[in-house]
């Protein structure tokens, strides 16, 4: 029989299976937005089983393991690797259709060329097959991204880190980049928290915080620390962008009435977000950073299990539609002060790909080639069908030819994978518009548009 992941999976017609293979599948990956743990890449030792590298952190999986009546201890509780394992192996059967399945049979041919389709029969052999391998020289973090032909990993940081384990990756083959999440200076609205960041970032920085210029001045200073490691990115994840007016006046006394953990309003919440969002726009772009923007999550939606098992644990959704006159106002104000950086908006929302498309399109300048671009299907949306529509309406309302390509935005090792997915998808769809006569047969043509979508664009949009 034939394997299920072949040379040609879900590559659908001859001229498909051409471009891939000649143009697209040796290309080195960037991947600019991972949440990959930069002191796992660093100490770069061996992974203990095969479920601490696929199974550990993977929200998609627990996910499907939940639907499945599977036990929340052979999920995030105390179960054994082995017993972790056996459950996943036997549900993945059951996730047919889903991108899952996809995934995991291309996961387990790339990193362990094993073409079986694994469910509960084979559970305990590929299990003790896997873990042997993990165990060799060649199968540590720092070689399973060579393996990939990984160029370039973007971890996700919060502003405090003190990048030490980027600082000792400098020299690495895969080069590995911090980018700027500065989540903990944007939620005023967890108190407790908000003011616990702000006094561990006044002891880091030395700087003292009595004004909204105050806390602008402990950013940049982190900004500037950040972009000597080598950072160039930055990224939010929001419900919804905010574009409220305000006056300098007003946040300053929302800062202070917070610091004094007096309790803030929903109006006086939004315009602090709004100011905020903008001055670190306005900082990103004098550094000439990109800034991505990944909006419409709703988070932690269970509440039971959040205070069972803690938060960001499986339990997220889409939100509802995203307010594009927020995000219009946004964009304008720095736009209005030619402090507009390059940017990048994704949307977890289908129903909002046309509005993210062409609203990217209104904030176009020279001499960049897709200065806001319309980001790759996030999340929820990054299986084939999502894939083909975020490509097929970005190809709709802008252009395909300068879209900066895919990313994992994932925690796990094994993802890498989801490049190629990407890559066999695109050339899919262009491979069958060629044979229909809807674009033309020129292979000058056609692997400069494949290739600059699939590595080169990136390369030059983020500096690389």
């Amino acid at each position: 029989m034939k394997p299920f992941i072949h040379d040609n999976f879900l590559l659908q017609t001859k001229t498909a299976q051409q471009l891939y293979h000649d143009y697209c599948a040796d290309l080195p990956i960037i991947d600019y937005h991972s949440h990959l743990d930069p002191k796992t890449i660093s100490d770069n030792k061996n992974f203990e089983s095969i479920t601490a590298i696929w199974l550990n952190g993977d929200h998609y999986k627990w996910r499907a393991l939940r639907a499945n009546g599977t036990d929340e201890k052979y999920i995030t509780g105390d179960a054994t690797d082995k017993e972790k394992f056996i459950k996943w192996s036997a549900c993945l059967p059951n996730t047919l259709r889903n991108p899952l399945y996809h995934w995991s049979a291309l996961e387990l041919k790339r990193y362990f060329s094993i073409n079986e389709l694994l469910n509960s029969s084979n559970a305990e052999a590929i299990f003790e097959q896997t873990n042997n391998l993990l165990n060799q020289d060649d199968f540590t973090p720092q070689e399973l991204l060579n393996k990939m032909n990984v160029e370039v990993v973007c971890s996700t940081d919060d502003p405090l880190d003190d990048l030490t384990y980027h600082k000792a990756l400098k020299s690495s083959k895969t080069k590995v980049l911090p980018t700027f999440r500065p989540d903990g200076f944007i939620n005023i609205e967890k108190q407790n928290e908000f003011i616990n960041y702000i006094q561990r970032a006044e002891e880091l920085t030395g700087l003292t915080l009595t004004s909204f210029d105050d806390l602008l001045n402990i950013i940049e200073n982190r900004i500037n620390y950040f972009h000597e490691v080598g950072c160039r990115l930055s990224d939010h994840g929001l419900e919804d962008f905010y574009g409220d007016p305000y006056t300098t006046q007003e946040i300053e006394v929302i800062l202070s009435k917070a610091l004094k953990r007096e309790l803030l309003n929903q109006d006086e919440i939004r315009k602090y977000k709004s100011a905020i969002l903008h001055e670190l726009s306005c900082l990103y772009h004098k550094k000439e950073w990109v800034q991505q923007f990944h909006v419409g999550a709703i988070r932690n939606n269970n509440t039971r299990m959040e205070e069972s098992i803690g938060k960001d644990t499986g339990y997220d959704s889409m939100g509802d539609s995203v307010s594009v006159a927020n995000m219009s106002k946004f964009l304008n104000e720095l736009d209005k002060k030619n402090k507009l950086a390059k940017t990048i908006l994704y949307n977890l929302n289908p129903a909002d790909n046309a509005k993210f498309a062409t609203m990217a399109g209104n904030f176009n300048q020279a001499p960049y080639k897709g200065k806001v671009q319309y980001g790759a299907a996030w999340w929820f949306l990054d299986q084939k069908n999502g894939i083909e529509q975020q490509l097929n309406d970005l190809s709709d309302f802008g252009l395909l030819s300068h879209f900066v390509g895919m990313l994992t935005d994932s925690r796990s090792f094994m993802s890498f994978p989801r490049h190629e997915y990407f890559r066999r998808v695109l050339c899919n769809l262009i491979g069958k518009e060629v044979e229909e006569g809807l674009i033309p047969n020129d292979q000058n043509l056609l692997k400069a548009f494949l290739q600059n979508i699939c590595y080169y664009n990136a390369k030059n949009f983020f500096g690389f």
